[in-house]
């Protein structure tokens, strides 16, 4: 028995060894690595930490907008010159700060990322063909980096089924005269228990430039509020980790379980010199806001879907907002109920905007805004993030939208013109598929069903039906129980 044992314990080390990608020694009874032992090198000049990385390499680059960047490591590869590299980053920064000044100095050849944000830069050298893009929904981009740390070579995900992720054909790289020189592959399917997955590979880079808050002199690091975002599941997913901290603290400064990042994934350390911590979008409160304002309920049309939208809300639940509309609704729920608001760049328990003193660099939501947040508050990293959305955790996703289709099809890509956002099928690619459940617009409110399609349940005052089916591009049913759109109160 005992020998089966240790029969059982080799085999199952030996495996994980193995998925490891580390070479091993094979002896009569154990295994060894061969690697040689690494222990964390301290830095005093960032240049010196990244002069290695050569022309082409993958690197990984921590951050969520502009919160928790490696502004050290950025402008020293901006000084090293180093040339065709592949970025993995969520964003590419702003024009003139991040990674937007590596794009500036054409040192990127290609961006995964989930997100071209604000970057004109970024979108110009795309539609010119001067930059590959790979996009890649942002839960997925996380995964995939957190299963390359974890030595999952790959994982089945529901997300991007049915979209051009799956199908294939997304644009990676234009040609000058706009064309489609590079397209995306299409991805393997399977079906588990009835619901459709696809195949994503595990993302690994080369170097893995970090942002932390504060290491000790072992090498452990540990990351501030939202700051964590990418960061953590990076520092796992790369041959070799450059971490950049704020302060560095004696060993016994941290408790052993209140560290984020071990030293055994830490292979560089420096002490940035300066932070600029730059806040991409400043939004602040001032004493008093919140009350009601003065003027007929639902005359401001965007107001109207917001305080539709906030009745949507409910006692107890856990609900992830998107940007825009969404984040607003929240402004109006009810002091007497409790609703935990959770945002994917890692923070469970947002509150409202700060006041001008309480602006905070390292505490942003998923719009990059400057937050504060409730008592109870938590924070955790982008894969933990999803991981609460795909797993069922959150109660209610709230998103705004382009474009529905009937079934619930979803098109987040700008509409030219006054075109119909609700069709009988969307004509733009699809970003999410019949994921939709219901439809709040400035003059109704439907349900969706994935069979049967739209219910049209409540409508806006003075308005009928026929002026419903004018302004929509596909049929509905309309409920016996139809009423007046419902506003929340002030």
């Amino acid at each position: 028995m005992a020998a089966l044992k240790l029969l059982s314990s080799g085999l199952r080390l030996c495996a994980s060894a193995r998925g490891a990608g580390r070479a091993w020694s094979k002896g009569c009874v154990c295994y060894f690595s061969t690697s040689t032992c690494r222990h964390t090198k301290f830095y005093t000049d960032p240049v010196e930490a990244v002069k290695d990385i050569p022309d082409g390499a993958t690197i990984l680059v921590g951050g969520f907008g502009l919160c928790g960047i490696p502004e050290n490591l950025i402008g020293a590869l901006l000084k090293t010159g180093v040339k065709g590299l592949t970025a993995v980053s969520n964003n590419a920064g702003v024009d003139n700060f991040g990674l937007g000044l590596l794009l500036q100095s054409k040192q990127i050849k290609r961006m995964v990322s989930s997100y071209v944000g604000e970057n004109a830069e970024f979108e110009r050298q795309y539609l010119s063909g001067e930059l590959e893009v790979e996009l890649t929904p942002q839960g997925t981009l996380a995964e995939r980096i957190r299963a390359g740390g974890a030595g999952v070579p790959a994982f089945y995900t529901s997300t991007g089924y049915g979209t051009l992720v799956q199908e294939g054909g997304s644009p990676i790289k234009y040609n000058k005269d706009g064309s489609v020189a590079i397209a995306s592959k299409p991805r393997e399917v399977r079906e588990f228990n009835g619901q459709h997955f696809i195949l994503e590979e595990a993302i690994t880079g080369d170097f893995a430039l970090v942002k932390a808050w504060k290491a000790d002199k072992a090498g452990n690091v540990i990351f501030r509020k939202s700051a964590r975002n990418f960061n953590l599941p990076m520092c796992k997913a790369a041959e070799t980790t450059v971490v950049e901290v704020e302060e560095i603290v004696d060993i016994g400064s941290f408790a052993p379980e209140d560290i984020h990042i071990p030293q055994i994934y830490v292979h560089r350390l420096i002490k940035g010199e300066k932070y600029e911590k730059r806040i991409e979008r400043l939004s602040i409160r001032k004493e008093g806001d919140g009350k009601s304002k003065s003027g007929k309920p639902g005359d401001d049309v965007r107001e109207r879907i917001i305080k539709r939208a906030a009745l949507e809300f409910e006692d107890g639940m856990y609900a992830n907002l998107g940007i825009g509309i969404p984040l607003l609704a929240s402004n109006f729920i009810s002091p007497n109920m409790t609703v935990h608001l959770q945002s994917e760049n890692g923070v469970l328990g947002l509150g409202p905007y700060p006041l001008q003193h309480e602006a905070d660099a390292d505490l942003i939501n998923a719009g990059k805004e400057t937050v504060t947040v409730l008592p109870g508050a938590s924070f955790f990293s982008s894969d933990e993030s999803f991981a609460m959305i795909r797993g069922g955790h959150v109660n209610l996703t709230m998103l705004g939208a382009m474009q529905v289709s009937k079934y619930g099809d979803l098109a987040n890509w700008m509409i030219p013109g006054n075109a119909h956002k609700i069709m009988e099928k969307c004509t733009l690619p699809l970003t999410g598929k019949q994921c939709v459940n219901r439809i709040i617009t400035e003059k109704a409110v439907f349900d969706v069903d994935k069979k049967k399609g739209l219910t049209l349940i409540e409508l806006w005052e003075g308005l009928t039906v026929e002026d419903i089916q004018k302004s929509t591009g596909c049929d509905f049913a309309v409920s016996p129980k139809l009423m007046p759109m419902k506003q929340i109160a002030n």
